[in-house]
């Protein structure tokens, strides 16, 4: 519950402070005094927009700071969710800067608007005049019936799942849309990778057949020489291989009489087999050295094969073109295999359908429930309020469609006046009605949503007699529920408030200021006095004020 509200240097106010407590409190104050402004102030505490305008001296901050007693409400998740500082007392401050930027806190840790919006909506509801036109939304048509139905968790359960759904469906979307892309040029990658993949390249493959090309090329050249080394090797009177023969011959002779003749003689002996190894392979490379010229085309076929594929691929090398392979069959696989991978999401998605669809049919299912139920109390209570002929349709239809909670699609019809068709809410309530509805509304719901607050700003307006006195009775019966705090001009609400605040100006050194105060025992009598019988207040005037007060 709000316990106390500080303002500072907003508006028409200077400074001002004020403590509440819980039951119904009632604040009246003349047309103009600033009763709107203190709603302004608390609003913009709460986390509405600001701007410097709102400053009552341009050169100073203003602060506004509300505390609420919040132990009983469950609300530390939040706060850990959030990483903000939990208190039994919680003090939520708002600073408004000359230069027009604001900033927030929670118990002095800075946070963001949306924190402050999300908190607020979980600590107090502020009923202004024109939100009764909420009564012809939707949404809050909505959130009156899942109140009753106790559909919060399904809804958010609901909420959760439709992200993941809409997500889903994302990347479904995506994916068919690159396989469409794909599909445009997949035709010619496939030509190119199974072009390249017929060729079958490898890494070291062009080095290899330049040699080999280059050696084919030069065939009479390689012969010639070959002929002419082995015929300088192994000529039988003058050829190495001879002579070599000759000199180990003549140093083994000489090797036992020293280690120096037996070192000579080994180093020769080495040099004799490893000449005649290289003579040997020489002869053999001689016998097997012709020219081959169906070797010789199909190498420069396969040589201008590679020069034409690193061409067309604007590449110099081999281990580019496997790289350029590579990517083709990724390109060629995405689509070859993109339709296995779109039916795996299909059936992702699906299955997420599936849940979210049994969630939305069983909120549907509860809302049918909770209908009844909610007219009967509707009505019930509009009876009360002098409004006994008005009757209810709340149309409610299954689609295929999903919304944000649920896949429901609802209708209020209204019939105000025995006889009358039913037609919508805001063709057929007047200003008066509307208010009562939503006060109906409003009492309905404090029994299902456990907020701490709430704030009725004029909700009264459009009646009077004893509709008035029924209103005040119902709100007396939600505050035994929660903090109701009033603004009216009727008595009769005024009169069933357990504390009354006065708004009003004063003139301080020529400076009008808004003030707010908590009257006693005689100055709320006169207070109600006034607002029965206008300034000039007459002794009846004070004997029905006490009378009302009694």
């Amino acid at each position: 519950m709000l316990i106390n509200l500080s303002i500072k240097n907003y508006a028409l106010i200077d400074s001002l402070s004020v403590n509440f407590k819980d039951k119904l409190s009632i604040i009246t104050g003349e047309t103009g005094a600033g009763k709107s402004i203190l709603l302004g102030a608390l609003g913009l505490g709460l986390g509405n927009r600001a701007d410097a305008s709102t400053l009552k001296d341009a050169s100073k901050k203003c602060v506004i700071e509300a505390q609420f007693s919040i132990s009983n409400y469950n609300l530390k998740p939040f706060f850990e969710e959030n990483e903000l500082d939990f208190e039994d007392v919680t003090i939520i401050r708002r600073e408004i800067l000359p230069s027009g930027k604001s900033r927030a806190f929670i118990n002095d840790t800075p946070t963001t608007l949306q924190v402050l919006n999300a908190l607020s909506e979980k600590l107090i509801d502020v009923h202004s005049q024109h939100q009764t036109l909420q009564l012809s939304d939707v949404q809050f048509q909505f959130q009156i019936i899942d109140a009753l139905a106790n559909n919060a968790a399904k809804i958010e359960s609901y909420k959760r799942g439709l992200i993941l759904f809409n997500k889903l469906k994302s990347e479904l979307n995506d994916l068919k849309l690159k396989q469409e892309k794909a599909k445009e040029q997949y035709e010619y990658n496939l030509y190119l990778f199974e072009e390249l993949n017929k060729a079958a390249f490898k890494i070291d493959e062009q080095e290899e057949n330049e040699q080999e090309l280059d050696r084919l090329n030069n065939i009479e050249d390689i012969k010639l020489n070959l002929s002419e080394a082995q015929s300088v090797a192994l000529n039988e009177e003058i050829g190495l291989q001879s002579m070599l023969t000759l000199f180990t011959s003549s140093l083994s002779k000489i090797a036992s009489f020293s280690k120096e003749y037996e070192s000579l003689y080994n180093r020769a002996l080495s040099l004799k087999i490893e000449f005649d190894d290289i003579a040997s392979e020489i002869e053999d490379f001689n016998e097997n050295v012709e020219f081959d010229a169906s070797a010789l085309e199909k190498l420069n076929d396969r040589l201008q094969l590679t020069y034409n594929l690193q061409k067309k691929h604007g590449v110099s090398t081999i281990a580019d073109l496997l790289e350029i392979q590579e990517a083709l069959s990724v390109k060629v696989d995405a689509v070859t295999n993109s339709s296995a991978i779109i039916a795996e999401k299909e059936n992702e998605v699906n299955e997420v359908a599936k849940k979210i669809d049994e969630l939305a049919k069983s909120i549907f299912q509860q809302r049918e429930k909770a209908i009844p139920v909610l007219i009967e109390k509707l009505e019930s209570s509009l009876t009360n309020l002098g409004m006994e002929n008005t009757r209810f349709q709340f149309k409610l239809s299954h689609s295929k469609q999903y919304f944000t909670n649920g896949k429901d699609e609802l209708q209020l019809l209204i019939s105000a006046n025995k006889g009358m068709n039913f037609g919508e809410l805001k063709k057929v309530a007047s200003g008066g009605e509307m208010s009562r509805i939503m006060l109906s509304v409003k009492a309905i719901l404090s029994t299902y949503l456990k907020l701490p607050t709430i704030i009725f700003d004029e909700i009264d307006t459009g009646v009077s007699g004893d509709v008035s006195q029924k209103m005040a009775d119902i709100m007396q019966v939600m505050s035994e529920n929660m903090q109701v705090i009033t603004i009216t001009h009727l008595p009769q609400i005024a009169a069933k408030g357990q504390q009354h605040y006065k708004v009003y100006k004063q003139d301080i050194e020529n400076d009008i200021v808004t003030q707010l105060r908590m009257l006693d025992k005689e100055e709320r009598i006169m207070e109600i006095a006034e607002m029965l019988g206008g300034k000039n207040i007459s002794s009846t005037a004070i004997e029905h004020s006490k009378q009302l007060l009694n």
